[in-house]
């Protein structure tokens, strides 16, 4: 009895803090700003699950998982914005990775439920186009030299190619592992790609369309999220099983540092002029990272946000921080954040 006791209590305590967020303390690095509500859509459950934050232009998009919504944030505004200026665009659950083609201005959206990329107007935030892709898509990124949107999918180990012009897919990339998140090295236009059940990473020539090389990620158990250092020409990789970020020098390929941060850990963000590393996961411990030279690295803070707090992004202009929340029986929410000197 006082096992199952000792789990109601658990269950119990688990529950009231996904109802209630309440407020971040101070930290020396980051100054909280408060919440943007996110809008009720129709068919929302009792819990809400957020994905991909990601900032295009003066608009944040945030996608979530458990109903399919794709939310589009205003960040060009005085006050933090409300639900009534956020738009949204509706359809089946699952929403994952989003990214907008700079010539067409439309935007793509991976969705794992329905197998294809839905291809949506921001302006109207209205379906154009859905397009079949790979078993579970999850992660979709734009390489701006060949003009390809690149979708990598889990359970199929491979990745598609979509021409944003056409909207058809133009080929596949056969992966050798489950693919999380991938970055660009804009010096020799590889994308580079986690591969989180074979702790590796890989580097793909999308011109080509193969894997060009790879390498173990030793130590690192469970790859998953990554942002990279492009003048430095570092990756950061968060280890979800590990509990660290390693970095990894793409001169030397090899990782050559790493960093203690919180278990689960799952999205990694770089702003390049703070020189500084936000990375957050499953166990909702934020860690802020401190990058006094290309290996030197130094925590400045690990704040508690919310359980499956595990998704953020930067905006690059304001150098604000976004960190989407799990809400149980209230609407999502983000949690903002401004930089401390």
């Amino acid at each position: 009895m006082w096992v199952l006791a000792v789990l109601v209590a658990v269950l119990c305590v688990l529950t009231a803090m996904l109802v209630f967020p309440g407020r971040p303390k101070n930290a020396r690095s980051l100054r909280f700003e408060g919440y943007i509500s996110l809008p009720k859509v129709k068919n929302a459950g009792v819990l809400t699950v957020l994905d991909y934050l990601t900032v295009s232009g003066d608009d944040l998009f945030v996608t979530s998982v458990s109903t399919g919504a794709v939310y589009k944030v205003p960040l060009r505004v005085q006050a933090l914005p409300g639900p009534a200026d956020v738009s949204v665009f509706e359809s089946e659950p699952a929403a994952h990775g989003v990214v907008v083609d700079p010539t067409s201005d439309l935007a793509f959206v991976t969705r794992s439920a329905a197998n294809a990329v839905d291809v949506f107007d921001p302006r109207t935030m209205r379906l154009v186009k859905r397009i079949p892709v790979a078993e579970d898509p999850d992660g979709i990124f734009y390489d701006p030299l060949i003009k390809l949107a690149y979708v990598a999918s889990s359970d199929a180990m491979l990745a598609t190619l979509i021409d944003p012009a056409s909207q058809k897919s133009v080929g596949t990339i056969p992966l050798g592992g489950k693919p999380e998140f991938a970055a660009f090295d804009p010096e020799t236009g590889l994308l580079y790609q986690n591969l989180e059940d074979a702790n590796a990473v890989v580097a793909i020539d999308l011109a080509k369309r193969r894997v060009v090389q790879r390498w173990p990620l030793t130590g690192c158990e469970m790859p998953t999220g990554m942002a990279v250092d492009a003048a430095d020409r570092r990756l950061f990789i968060a280890c979800g099983k590990s509990s660290k970020l390693v970095i990894f020098d793409l001169g030397l390929h090899r990782a050559v540092a790493s960093v203690p941060i919180g278990f689960g850990a799952d999205s990694v963000a770089y702003d390049p002029e703070w020189r500084r590393i936000y990375v957050t996961g499953f166990t909702g411990v934020l860690t802020v990272i401190d990058q006094a030279a290309p290996d030197a690295f130094k925590v400045m803070d690990s704040i508690y946000l919310h359980f499956n707090a595990h998704t953020l992004a930067i905006d690059p202009v304001t150098h604000r921080l976004y960190v989407g929340y799990t809400s149980l029986g209230i609407p999502p929410r983000l949690a903002v954040f401004t930089p401390n000197r």
